[in-house]
């Protein structure tokens, strides 16, 4: 707890695996007093009515009905990230508090990934590791070989800003970039990037190499990829996840991975986070995986705090609110 006198701000905790970033703490407490969930949940009736906003850092803390009932003065949700599956907006709304995330800080560092896993997936990146350190190397074969990229088909299922970032960045590999999206993209945009758009998604697996899933998950997108959609893909064809989990079924995932169904796989969202060690996807050579690190940078995650205070400085003013996610 800080400054009495500035507006009290709920977070998860201050630092730690799950709290908000130890390198943000000091200039947060310049604009609010922030309180921890421990605090609040050790003295609701003190820390209740001083908490005006609450600071959503790697999902935490939840939001839900009691904790809502539990803030008379709360104004404003302020979330990192630009998913928003972990939140119920009709019920937020419901209480008359705005909400607001980051979606332009989190977008190139995304796009980033989404290509690094792209390439380790189709060069092997993460399989060639192993055996140039494995302590049984003795020599490498001339015939271990990966996917070509330069020239290759790239179908993006979400040309949102992350998908069409990564359109941007393909581009420069000369891939040719089909893309389907529930609204389709202005031709100039397309022809920025040379993409072509699929009027049906089942079109856009056959013809890629490589499928990315840069799109956000509800009831309409979870398990977009399922049994019959890897069955539509091409034997030799590569799918990356940097949406969510849930936007693939991962049991038909694993069984396309074991008979060669697609030749790979890289995730670096599953569900759940992370893995039960003894998941199958976990003993596969032909998948990488990583932590959920997509806006994983010093940089990016600088800009998402300094997003989060100006939305709620701007919504405890009274002024239109940066990045405020309106109900659909």
């Amino acid at each position: 707890m800080g400054d009495q006198d500035l507006p009290g701000v709920l977070v998860a905790g201050l630092g730690g695996s799950y709290g908000i970033c130890e390198d943000h703490v000091g200039d947060l407490q310049k604009h609010f007093n922030l309180i921890t969930m421990q605090e609040f949940l050790e003295n609701k009736m003190q820390f209740g009515p001083k908490i005006q906003a609450v600071y959503i850092w790697g999902g935490k803390p939840a939001v839900d009905q009691e904790l809502l009932g539990s803030l008379p003065s709360l104004k404003i949700i302020a979330s990192a990230g630009v998913g928003l599956d972990h939140l119920d907006l009709k019920l937020i709304a419901s209480f008359g508090v705005k909400v607001a995330n980051t979606p332009q800080a989190v977008s190139n560092p995304t796009a980033d990934m989404g290509m690094a896993l792209l390439l380790a997936a189709a060069r092997r990146v993460v399989e060639g590791h192993m055996l140039a350190s494995a302590p049984d190397t003795e020599k490498f074969s001339t015939n271990w070989m990966g996917q070509e990229v330069t020239g290759a088909t790239l179908g993006i299922i979400g040309m949102g800003s992350i998908g069409y970032k990564v359109a941007q960045r393909a581009r420069a590999f000369d891939m040719k970039i089909l893309y389907r999206n529930r609204r389709r993209r202005k031709l100039e945009e397309e022809e920025a990037v040379g993409a072509t758009y699929c009027e049906s998604l089942d079109e856009l697996l056959q013809r890629s190499d490589f499928v990315l899933l840069a799109v956000g998950l509800t009831p309409q997108t979870q398990r977009l990829i399922g049994k019959r959609e890897l069955s539509l893909m091409k034997p030799t064809a590569i799918l990356i996840n940097i949406g969510r989990g849930l936007l693939v079924d991962q049991e038909a995932l694993v069984e396309a991975l074991q008979t060669g169904v697609i030749k790979g796989a890289a995730l670096d969202v599953t569900y759940p986070e992370p893995l039960p060690r003894d998941h199958p996807l976990l003993n596969l050579k032909n998948i990488t995986l990583t932590p959920h690190v997509g806006s994983a940078t010093h940089q990016a995650r600088r800009l998402m705090m300094e997003n989060l205070v100006e939305s709620i400085l701007a919504s405890l003013s009274g002024l239109p609110i940066p990045n405020e996610v309106l109900l659909k």
